[in-house]
């Protein structure tokens, strides 16, 4: 079921009022940080204040300043020094008519709270953890209390763990999500929408998208659709996941390949499957093309067995690959965190033109209760099509003290698409 537009905004905020109250105090514990400051202006919102806003705040306004300090109990004060209400998450903590000057409130806030640590959001590898913009900061230097500027770290810990950490209400929720994106990638790839010899991988492209509107959904990037068939064009990889071969037209004994994601209850999927067009007289899938999936199903397996805390994604990424080739596989890995934003932040395991690791996000530990898209393929060379052809799968998945759960199944089966003339 896909809630009303208020019961999604009352679901968002309830969501994180509970992340505020409940993960924020360990993970500021955790990382060691007694305050973490977040300033924005409208229209050049940081990414990370951007999960904290309202569910009815499309944007930061004015200046938005959200502040987060310890007390001596143990809990985060959320705060806000800001021109209006932040919801019910924040409490007002600048007076206008007692302090027109909203950088000497926060100096006062910030004084009130003595911290030994004050975090902002600058990150070298991260671009969701460096949303701080130079004239914030330094309008926040120039106002700080004296001796304070020394006290200045960056929040990249915080900010990571924040953005990749799911709670037991997101995760259940995730899954409904994944569920509502399988089921438009089902509808699209079947013949009520697909008119074998008329239909484009463009036309099923654009689909796609209407398809999502109409649900009063959005996505976060646009879905691309491939194509790969007998014959002597060999396929590129590079170009599927740019609609490059945009205007062919959809036949019989096609391999038809989608990469399409949705935004809703602000977490995001990130799917990859295929489907075949039968041709006349078949019921199924030839078993070659079947087998070539359960390949792909099988580095699967091979990736998501090596996820174990504290384990870099280049420690996995290596390790899976390894294990792949000993399996006589072809693979090329790229599997990436997701949630807040579809490519997310968090542990990267390899990316597709980077399969010996990647600095920074790649040297980065695995922790529990983080999500994932599976996104990796594997190149099967097919006797009977005379050509190599790539199985490119991504499946979302939460990574637990069970291990790793694909949040809605996983494709194990090609979708069939009929001809009008079978």
């Amino acid at each position: 079921m896909i809630l009303p537009m208020k019961a999604r905004a009352q679901w968002i905020d309830n969501n994180t009022q509970e992340r505020v109250k409940a993960l924020l105090p360990q993970l500021m514990k955790d990382t060691n940080i007694d305050m973490w400051v977040l300033i924005s202006r409208e229209y050049n919102e940081d990414p990370v204040l951007k999960t904290l806003l309202p569910a009815t705040w499309l944007s930061a306004r004015r200046t938005t300043v959200l502040l987060f300090a310890r007390n001596k109990h143990g809990q985060v004060d959320a705060l806000a020094i800001a021109p209006y209400n932040v919801g019910d998450v924040f409490q007002r903590a600048w007076n206008k008519s007692e302090q027109p000057d909203q950088w000497k409130a926060l100096a006062e806030v910030i004084e009130k709270y003595k911290p030994n640590s004050i975090a902002l959001n600058t990150s070298e590898h991260w671009a969701h953890a460096d949303g701080l913009v130079v004239t914030d900061k330094d309008q926040l230097v120039a106002h700080l209390p004296k001796g304070y500027q020394k006290k200045l770290v960056s929040a990249e810990p915080l900010a990571v763990a924040w953005l990749e950490q799911r709670t037991k209400n997101e995760i259940f929720q995730y899954g409904q999500i994944v569920k509502i994106a399988h089921a438009i990638i089902e509808e699209g790839f079947s013949s009520k929408v697909i008119k074998v010899g008329e239909t484009t991988t463009d036309d099923l492209t654009w689909w796609y998208r209407e398809r999502v509107r109409e649900l009063k959904l959005t996505t976060w990037f646009h879905p691309s659709v491939s194509i790969q068939r007998a014959g002597v064009e060999v396929f590129d990889h590079e170009a599927s996941f740019t609609n490059a071969n945009g205007e062919n037209v959809i036949q019989p004994g096609d391999l038809l390949h989608l990469d399409f994601g949705i935004t809703y209850l602000r977490l995001n999927t990130d799917t990859q499957q295929h489907a075949y067009v039968l041709k006349k007289g078949e019921l199924q899938a030839p078993d070659y093309l079947q087998n070539a999936l359960a390949k792909g199903n099988l580095l699967q397996d091979i990736l998501t067995e090596q996820f174990v805390v504290g384990r870099t994604g280049n420690m996995i990424l290596k390790r899976a690959r390894e294990f792949a080739i000993a399996q006589k596989l072809k693979p090329t890995i790229y599997t990436h965190p997701i949630g807040f934003h579809g490519h997310g932040a968090g542990t990267t395991i390899g990316m597709w033109d980077a399969q010996q690791g990647v600095v920074g996000d790649g040297d980065y530990p695995l922790h529990l209760n983080t999500a994932y898209s599976i996104e990796l393929n594997n190149a099967v060379y097919l006797p009977q099509w005379n050509k190599e052809i790539r199985i490119m799968l991504e499946e979302d998945a939460i990574f637990t003290r069970e291990g790793v759960q694909y949040l809605n199944g996983r494709q194990t089966q090609l979708f069939l698409v009929e001809s009008a003339s079978k």
